[in-house]
């Protein structure tokens, strides 16, 4: 038989540090009260010999698994994968583990995966739920866990946390406005995403809001390849598109291309997210950015607080943000 070579220890640690292996512990876990030179010793040793704690061991000494769910869509957009790698570092610099699987928005696929996670002993769960079959599923797995909601608005508020939708469209429909544009046409993103639909819905007030025209709503998915479709759908009296995501915004910059109609002179365009390829379309999109990575670190501190039984950080939804490039100018006459 092969001789097994185990890694260094918790006793390797403390005897190279010159400290109980008690203290290490303490160290590891972030207790205060540790001597500054006691702290750099252990943590030194630790760096020289590679040591790495043994999570199940700890889960087993503790009776806590410091696991947190994270359930995710099972399309790669920027939106929800942003949120996620800024949630899965958080949970790390918490302490905690994320255990990931991404479902799509049917009943049994979402089924599978909430039982995927709650049968792995999960302290907590953030959940990503784009649209509202997937937040009406996951009702059905009611549990003593706190979940944090993403991708949902703030309907679940305090529990929700999220960009202001609202206050993004407005701030799309005032730039377009101020720059000159009453006839401004919409494509919204698909009509069973939540987001989409609020985006939608807020669009709809501003136009009342501002008695401008009514345009037809063009109904896109996402992706830039529905946006390309758009192109051909477009009513010929608009003089500007707000566009419910980037990637559609860079499909419709391509299809408008190859009929010869250019931005902005010919048309204007405004898009939502900014995501890091809108700087770099022909021309560098007008849109409104979502500041994802805050969102996701801002779902675990609400978590860490909710299982440390502290009071929850405030969770107002958090501001857009207007970034002007060049695919928005006046009409032409």
């Amino acid at each position: 038989m092969a001789n097994v070579v185990r890694g260094p220890s918790m006793h390797d640690v403390a005897a190279r540090a010159g400290v109980s292996h008690q203290t290490v512990s303490r160290v590891l876990n972030g207790f205060e009260g540790i001597r500054p030179g006691t702290r750099e010793r252990v943590l030194a040793a630790i760096a020289d010999l590679g040591y790495r704690r043994n999570v199940a061991a700890r889960s087993l000494a503790t009776g806590r698994s410091q696991a947190v769910g994270v359930l995710i869509p099972n399309t790669p957009d920027f939106g929800p994968t942003s949120s996620f790698f800024a949630v899965e570092r958080a949970l790390r610099d918490a302490g905690f583990q994320a255990l990931s699987t991404a479902t799509a928005n049917d009943a049994e696929s979402v089924d599978e995966a909430l039982d995927f996670l709650f049968g792995r002993s999960i302290e907590a769960l953030v959940l990503m739920a784009p649209t509202r079959a997937v937040l009406h599923q996951a009702d059905a797995h009611a549990s003593a866990v706190p979940v944090a909601y993403l991708l949902t608005g703030d309907e679940r508020k305090p529990w929700s946390i999220s960009v202001d939708q609202g206050q993004g469209v407005r701030l799309a429909i005032e730039h377009l406005v101020a720059m000159g544009h009453t006839r401004i046409q919409h494509i919204a993103g698909p009509a069973d995403a939540t987001e989409a639909q609020l985006r939608q819905n807020a669009f709809v007030a501003e136009i009342m809001r501002l008695r401008l025209p009514r345009l037809p709503m063009i109904e896109g998915d996402w992706s830039a390849q529905s946006g390309f479709d758009a192109g051909s759908q477009l009513d010929p009296s608009a003089t500007a598109v707000f566009c419910g995501n980037d990637q559609m915004a860079l499909g419709l910059i391509h299809a408008l291309g190859l009929r010869g109609i250019d931005v902005p002179r010919d048309i204007s365009l405004i898009g939502f997210d900014d995501i890091p390829e809108a700087a770099h379309t022909l021309p560098p999109l007008t849109t409104i950015r979502q500041d994802f990575a805050r969102v996701g670190a801002l779902a675990v501190s609400v978590l860490v607080a909710a299982l440390a039984g502290e009071e929850l950080p405030d969770t107002t939804p958090l501001p857009a943000e207007l970034i002007v490039r060049e695919s928005v100018a006046a009409p032409s006459a």
